[in-house]
């Protein structure tokens, strides 16, 4: 991620929170920096993800039933809910798998809804599978070599000119080196040269998320991640994903294990039967009557 660096035009003026009828003379330094903090913390931030009034059928019944919410930026917040909540058709919803009945689903302000798969991921978001989709018979560090868009190689004038393929190297090499840094990143760089097909279920998915990665996304939408992951690779997972959080990545994570859920998605929304039933933190759905009766009872 690139730095936020100097603008031509000269550092914006700066908006103050003093009243005007304050002599800033007068104003204790400290007091005005904890005044200033404090107002920081109540500026919202962006909503890369608006989902609104979403609703998608499977011929006569209902799976989505007009859903609206929205993500933060530089969040990571849980999707919840019970079996046949409706999860899934939402995440497929979102990233083009199915198209909508209806409702608008905006990606930076851009709508997307209907648009295909590979569209919307172009755009930059990017969303994992609950069963891993790699390519079996090519190696990790393969894998992830063919992940990074608009590769030079890939356009045929530079594929078949002689003086071109010179460019296509450097490419090549640039991404290679991006891509030891990912593999070293997620701690799989000891299997950069094995084939993907003989790899554990944790490791696909530490593969996964490398991947889905390369393509320089800026939110990435993640289907049961953790499901079929032993615990050690679970909480090696957890961690690349607060430490992404920290360099302003955006999560939406679909998971069942509701502790994990509590424990690290900063704000959580639950789904019941194809609607919205609650959002809100950790401590608000814990509380909610609703979402406890919608778990039968379930200790959440």
């Amino acid at each position: 991620m690139s730095e936020q660096g100097e603008t031509g035009g000269g550092a914006a003026p700066v908006e103050s929170n003093v009243p005007d009828d304050v002599d800033l003379d007068d104003v204790d330094p400290e007091t005005a920096d904890s005044s200033i903090e404090e107002s920081a913390k109540t500026v919202p931030r962006g909503l890369p993800l608006r989902v609104q009034n979403l609703r998608k059928t499977f011929g006569g019944i209902t799976a989505v039933d007009g859903v609206s919410f929205e993500v933060e930026e530089g969040s990571l917040t849980g999707l919840i809910g019970p079996n046949g909540a409706g999860k899934s058709t939402t995440f497929n919803c979102i990233t083009g798998v199915h198209e909508p009945d209806s409702g608008t689903i905006l990606f930076k302000g851009e709508e997307i809804t209907g648009q295909r798969p590979h569209e919307i991921a172009q755009k930059g978001l990017v969303r994992t599978f609950q069963i891993a989709r790699e390519l079996e018979e090519m190696t990790v560090l393969e894998n992830l070599m063919l992940a990074p868009q608009d590769q030079e190689g890939e356009k045929l004038t530079n594929a078949i000119t002689p003086g071109l393929r010179d460019q296509v190297k450097r490419d090549e090499e640039a991404i290679r080196e991006d891509v030891w840094e990912m593999l070293e990143f997620f701690e799989i760089d000891h299997l950069a040269e094995e084939y993907a097909g003989n790899l554990s279920g944790g490791q696909r998915k530490l593969l996964e998320m490398a991947r889905a990665l390369m393509t320089d996304p800026e939110m990435l939408l993640l289907d049961e991640p953790f499901a079929g992951v032993n615990p050690t690779l679970e909480e090696k997972l957890l961690e690349r994903i607060h430490e992404l959080t920290d360099r302003g990545y955006t999560f939406l994570l679909v998971e069942h294990d509701m502790d994990l859920i509590m424990q690290n998605c900063e704000h959580i929304i639950v789904m019941h039967q194809g609607d919205l039933l609650a959002e809100g933190t950790a401590e608000d759905i814990r509380n909610n009557e609703q979402v406890v009766e919608a778990y039968l009872g379930e200790d959440v």
